[in-house]
């Protein structure tokens, strides 16, 4: 901001001389605050820092295959550590992305902790735990989420109907690989599929004609 002390304005534009008299004006020193702030420079800070990260992560990881492969032939631990990196990786991409919604990023956030776990049960020999306990466990998760969410934000609840057939899809999924004997311990898994089946029922039912209109809505009918 400029002042002219000869016409004793203030002047917001920037400069150098009053557009009255057309004398040179004094500078205060302060700076009006821009109405659209650059909101993508955050996202090169980070996008700068998710770079280094790579390349640390590669030069780690390089090290570590070297010593796995030269001094520790029994198990290749190093392809834990690898998922590990890249696992972070994905999480540091996924809070970056503003255009992703929270509900995405709860799903997706899921799916690679439920693969992470599947590697590292599949690297030490894989004994089941990750298929029979892990992924059921991450349906379960995925309702008491909606459930946060339908609480917090309670007067748009009927947007989470999707969300809840997208569950019971997903549990669906476990009751599958156990038809086809991958998973031998279903317990966990029926519960999953209960859970999802009810939370969405009792959602459908208590919501009425609101819950009817969104589902109406989602699928155009």
């Amino acid at each position: 901001m400029s002042k002219c002390r000869n016409c004793k304005i203030e002047i917001l534009d920037r400069t150098g001389v009053c557009p009255l008299c057309h004398c040179v004006v004094e500078q205060d020193g302060s700076e009006r605050e821009a109405a659209y702030p650059d909101v993508g420079i955050r996202e090169k800070r980070f996008a700068l820092i998710i770079r280094i990260y790579v390349f640390l992560a590669v030069m780690a990881e390089a090290l570590l295959v070297f010593i796995n492969v030269n001094h520790h032939k029994g198990i290749w631990w190093s392809a834990i550590t690898a998922g590990v990196f890249i696992y972070i990786y994905l999480i540091m991409k996924i809070g970056i992305q503003n255009d992703a919604g929270y509900r995405s990023k709860i799903i997706l956030v899921t799916i690679f902790s439920i693969g992470l776990l599947f590697l590292i049960d599949e690297v030490a020999g894989y004994r089941g735990w990750s298929l029979n306990y892990v992924l059921p466990a991450g349906v379960i998760m995925l309702n008491v989420a909606i459930i946060l969410l339908m609480i917090v934000n309670w007067r748009n609840w009927p947007s989470y109907l999707l969300f809840q057939l997208f569950c019971i899809l997903c549990s669906i999924f476990p009751i599958i690989l156990w038809k086809k004997d991958v998973i031998t311990k279903p317990f966990l898994s029926e519960i999953a599929l209960a859970v999802s089946v009810f939370l969405f029922l009792g959602t459908f039912i208590i919501g009425g004609s609101r819950a009817r209109a969104e589902l109406k809505r989602r699928f155009h009918v």
